[in-house]
């Protein structure tokens, strides 16, 4: 692995130099960077000495003055460099491994990397850091980092994770206490495993390191059709209820809100999300912790721009996850009260994964043209989120594209980047009806 340019910022250093996609750092000032870690360190200067290899083989060694901090403006293929640290666990629960065969490779890639927790959010166990690992995370002291801890039972994480030194995460959480790098901590909770006494003591292990966690996210196991044991089963809406007042109950003894569930538990259970301000920053949004509160509370803070009545009727199709199509439901039913406005959703069943997967961001192409084929002569205009294709592409999970959805239902398709706001739904109600608007 090499550090490949996938693109050039517009007005950047780089693109002044014509530095173009394909092409390759080898180095910064006689230093191959190993990521993006060391790529923002060796920049950083106001002057620096850049290896380049372009595309067509040709080599070239450029010299650059600029300001302290400024950035280049590449955007690179991929945040590590070298090779991505692997992860060595098996996780009961992995949902790698509960995945078809034939699908493509970086579908089953296991990455248990501290770089891209800290570059990309991504969750690590602490179970395969090498002394050269450690020395730079020393040294760096990158924050925060997102720490998959699961259970501080030695014995039973040792059993969740299939590995025998996974034991030791309340030491590597307490090595990183000491060199102050903040943490946001993960459980993911697998009914007769981990929940009940064992998340009990879990939370009470963590809140003796609260000075450094910034929190903790308790994620449902997501169970896959293709699951080949019955060891995990799904959280019930009784389960789902007692884990929120067991994170409630010992967020009212440690005195602030630092362990919550995640949006699902709630919709599972049926209780009302929590208010804007437990959520202390939204610190996991990506793991489903906070998403519906955000797009709730962005309705209301931007449904005032929107008109009491369109000049003309404006129809529109969203297709979305079933957790979202819930989550969703109270802000459609609102916004139909505009006159010549009607919005239908629809939520889109996982028939790839199975139905017990719920969420956006695993829907297939081919799961989205089943649901809407048979109903497509009543779509005129058609909403996705982004988190259905994969980043920086057109393609969905299972390669279908963007283009191909559209060939087949015969439309257009509006991607809305920003899964977590009603802004952008809200400016393109605006944008595509007409401009008459009556207020």
């Amino acid at each position: 692995m090499t550090a490949i340019v996938n693109s050039v910022e517009p007005g950047s250093i780089a693109s002044d130099l014509e530095i173009q996609p394909g092409d390759e750092v080898i180095s910064i000032d006689g230093v191959k960077p190993l990521d993006l870690i060391d790529y923002k360190y060796f920049t950083a200067s106001d002057n620096l000495s850049l290896h380049i290899k372009r595309s067509s083989g040709e080599e070239e060694i450029i010299d650059i003055e600029k300001d302290p901090g400024e950035d280049l403006g590449l955007i690179f293929e991929s945040a590590v460099f070298d090779r991505v640290i692997p992860c060595n666990n098996k996780c009961v629960f992995c949902f790698v491994d509960q995945q078809p065969g034939g699908l493509r490779k970086s579908l089953y890639v296991k990455d248990d990397d501290y770089r891209l927790s800290y570059l990309q959010g991504t969750y690590i166990t602490l179970t395969n850091l090498k002394s050269e690992h450690k020395k730079r995370i020393e040294k760096l002291r990158p924050g925060p980092l997102y720490v998959s801890v699961h259970t501080t039972n030695p014995e039973l994480r040792c059993r969740m994770l299939q590995n025998p030194k996974a034991g030791n995460i309340l030491e590597e959480l307490k090595w990183l206490n000491e060199l102050e790098v903040p943490v946001h901590t993960q459980i993911v909770l697998c009914p007769g495993l981990n929940d009940g006494n064992e998340l009990e003591k879990t939370l009470n292990d963590l809140a003796e390191l609260r000075s450094n966690i910034a929190s903790i996210a308790i994620v449902p196991v997501g169970i896959t059709r293709y699951r080949k044991n019955d060891i995990l089963k799904p959280v019930t809406p009784q389960l789902a209820g007692e884990v929120i007042d067991q994170s409630d109950k010992f967020n009212e003894k440690i005195g602030y809100s630092l362990a919550i569930a995640s949006d699902e538990f709630y919709i599972i259970s049926g209780l009302d999300f929590p208010k804007d301000e437990s959520y202390r920053g939204y610190g996991q949004l990506d793991d489903g912790v906070g998403a519906a509160r955000i797009l709730l509370e962005n309705y209301e803070k931007h449904k005032d721009r929107l008109p009491e009545k369109l000049s003309e009727p404006y129809n529109l199709t969203i297709a979305t996850g079933q957790l979202a199509y819930e989550v969703m439901q109270p802000v459609i039913e609102n916004l139909n009260t505009i006159e010549n406005l009607n919005i239908k959703i629809i939520p889109v069943k996982s028939g790839f994964w199975g139905e017990k997967v719920t969420v956006s961001g695993l829907i297939t192409g081919k799961d989205l043209l089943s649901e809407l084929m048979p109903v497509k002569n009543e779509i005129s205009n058609l909403v996705i989120p982004s988190v259905m294709l994969r980043k920086y592409t057109d393609r969905f999970l299972d390669d279908v594209t963007l283009e191909d959805v559209e060939e087949k239902l015969g439309i257009n398709v509006e991607v809305i980047e920003n899964y977590y706001s009603c802004e952008e739904l809200i400016d393109l109600i605006i944008q595509n009806s007409c401009n008459d608007l009556i207020h």
